[in-house]
């Protein structure tokens, strides 16, 4: 992983947050809630947004990637939202075909978002950015947290 670019690292995340929700899906559909896997992907997916809010989006903001940025950032709060309300329910003791639903719509909202991120953003991370920026995005990839009570600029206000 020393050697993986920004790019391949953080679709790697994307993946792996991917497969987190997958597997509180799967839950869902044998009727089951496991909580502690939708918990550990959607505190995985909370520090990924902070972590293209914080070290990736401000440089290639700077860049010039004023419109794609303000679009990734909108999404991150509705993502936000929906990570928020789901985490409620799941808390409640909702139904499973609630669950379902609100998890399908967050699903689908990471996929369309994904897929921009993967073919927008991450391609010029690596060029646009500055080997300090770099370094500090891959070492908080390997083992930073996020903030206390962060709140993605999208959902901050909300």
């Amino acid at each position: 992983m020393a050697n993986e670019s920004l790019a391949d690292a953080l679709e790697r995340e994307h993946h792996e947050i991917d497969d987190g929700i997958a597997e509180f899906t799967a839950g869902l559909q044998a009727g089951e809630t496991r909580a502690e896997a939708l918990s550990k992907a959607l505190d995985a997916l909370r520090r990924h947004i902070y972590l293209e809010e914080a070290f990736l989006f401000p440089p290639m903001r700077r860049g010039g990637l004023m419109a794609p940025i303000f679009v990734m950032v909108r999404e991150h709060g509705e993502m936000w939202r929906l990570m928020d309300a789901l985490t409620e329910l799941v808390d409640a003791g909702a139904e499973i075909e609630h669950l379902k639903e609100l998890c399908d719509l967050l699903t689908s909202s990471l996929e369309a978002h994904n897929f921009k991120e993967e073919r927008v953003i991450y391609p010029q991370a690596d060029d646009s950015l500055s080997p300090e920026a770099i370094a500090d995005l891959h070492q908080f990839l390997a083992t930073g947290a996020m903030p206390e009570g962060w709140v993605c600029q999208g959902a901050a206000g909300a």
